[in-house]
């Protein structure tokens, strides 16, 4: 199981994690769900106490990832497989990213 923890404009907002089946969950942080001035970090992940679940990365944190030569060059880089979506999330959305969002890889 990999975990990653979401922020927005450097404010933890939720939690992102990948089971070893490769299912993903997203839930927002309590505090940050509590605050009526936080706003959703997107608009397909609207503010709810529920899990998000899926079978596949969800496409608002997919869109965060390199595409083309930019992303084999990531993958060589880093010794990452292609497609390992979510080793390349928290391997490359840390610190340069477009927008607000940001995602940390949870210590192990």
């Amino acid at each position: 199981m990999r975990i990653a923890e979401v922020y927005r404009n450097k404010r933890l907002a939720g939690r992102l994690t990948e089971d070893d089946q490769r299912n993903y969950t997203f839930v927002y942080d309590d505090e940050y769900f509590a605050d009526t001035n936080a706003p959703a970090i997107s608009l397909t992940l609207p503010k709810t106490s529920k899990t998000y679940t899926s079978d596949i990365l969800f496409p608002f944190f997919f869109n965060m990832l390199s595409e083309g030569v930019n992303k084999k060059l990531q993958s060589r880089t880093l010794r990452i497989d292609e497609k390992d979506h979510f080793g390349l999330l928290m391997a490359t959305a840390g610190t340069d990213t477009i927008g607000a969002i940001t995602i940390k890889k949870v210590a192990e």
